[in-house]
């Protein structure tokens, strides 16, 4: 399953590993209004908090839940997307991409997905090269964007939803 964040610089397409949370997140809208609020060049650039502070944002449940660590998955490539949390089991609704292998956060952050499309020579170049100020806020604001009738997230297929459909 994949989705595609559309933002002002371009789009990245995503390849989601099966997480209920940022797949419903992205199908109500919920991400639509979200800044890219924190961007290291190098390490990751860093959204999903609808306040823009680096300080909001809310799981599904209402409440931050549990690492989802999966021996298997890897911080081992550019691209890499991953749940942000403020330690362990506190997931809520902000999320990262890898500008680059971190082997260092292995075991210690949710891998919710990898950037299929846009993270070489594409979106996540251009997003790399955005000017910060000394909190890493970007300078030009970067933003989920669509035009009038479009959703700023696309899902292009979501067997979680696809399942309750069916029930």
């Amino acid at each position: 399953m994949s989705v595609t964040l559309h933002t002002s610089l371009g789009d990245l397409k995503i390849e989601v590993f099966a997480e209920a949370n940022f797949l419903a997140l992205c199908a109500s809208g919920y991400y639509d209004k979200c800044i890219w609020h924190r961007n290291i060049k190098g390490f990751m650039i860093q959204t999903g908090d609808p306040t823009g502070t680096g300080k909001g944002g809310q799981s599904i449940w209402g409440r931050p839940f549990a690492d989802e660590i999966r021996s298997t998955l890897k911080f081992n490539q550019r691209g890499i997307v991953a749940m942000a949390s403020s330690g362990r089991d506190t997931n809520k609704s902000q999320f990262f991409i890898l500008y680059a292998k971190q082997p260092h956060l292995d075991g210690h952050y949710t891998i919710i997905g990898r950037v299929i499309d846009g993270a070489i020579n594409g979106t996540l170049d251009l997003m790399e090269k955005v000017a910060v100020n000394e909190k890493h806020r970007p300078v030009q604001e970067i933003k989920m964007t669509g035009v009038s009738g479009i959703f700023l997230v696309t899902i292009h297929a979501n067997p979680i939803a696809d399942k309750e459909a069916e029930r």
